[in-house]
C-alpha cells in the first residue's frame, strides 16, 4: 500500500524510478585504445555526465588527455599511474578540470570512474561515451 501512495502522489513515477544495473551481467565492451574495455554504468548525453567500469590489459595506455571537468576514480583491481602518481587497489584519486596526463596499468587494473563531463583527447579520439 506504502508504494502505492507514493506513486500516486507523483505523476512522474517513472523518470524518478531508481535505475538498479546488473554490473556482472553486463559484457565488456571494446574501446577504442587497445587493451581497455568499458562497462557504461551511467551516462548523460544532455550533461555529458558519466560513469564508467574500466578493465585494462597490463600496460595498457590511455593517451594523452585532458579533464574537461572532475574527474573520480576508486581502484577496484591493481593501479593505474601517470607521471603525477599511481593509485592502487582499494584507493581513490581524482583530478580537477584541466588536468592533463598519459595513464598506464602497469600490472592491469580494473576501476571505476565519475565524469562530469568527457575527457578530450590530444589525438582527435572520442570519449568512451560518444558516437562514431
Amino acid at each position: 500500500m506504502k508504494e502505492e501512495t507514493t506513486r500516486s502522489m507523483n505523476s512522474n513515477t517513472e523518470a524518478l524510478d531508481a535505475r538498479y544495473i546488473d554490473v556482472a551481467a553486463l559484457d565488456w565492451a571494446p574501446s577504442p585504445f587497445e587493451g581497455i574495455q568499458t562497462k557504461i554504468l551511467y551516462s548523460d548525453p544532455n550533461t555529458g555526465m558519466s560513469t564508467i567500469m574500466f578493465k585494462m590489459a597490463p600496460g595498457a595506455v590511455v593517451p594523452p588527455h585532458e579533464h574537461t571537468a572532475v574527474e573520480q576514480t576508486y581502484m577496484i583491481e591493481g593501479s593505474l599511474a601517470d607521471d603525477q602518481g599511481e593509485v592502487t587497489a582499494g584507493n581513490f584519486v581524482w583530478r580537477p578540470g584541466g588536468n592533463a596526463h598519459k595513464a598506464w596499468a602497469p600490472k592491469g587494473a580494473v576501476f571505476i570512474s565519475f565524469f562530469m563531463k568527457p575527457n578530450r583527447f590530444f589525438d582527435g579520439a572520442k570519449f568512451f561515451t560518444e558516437d562514431d
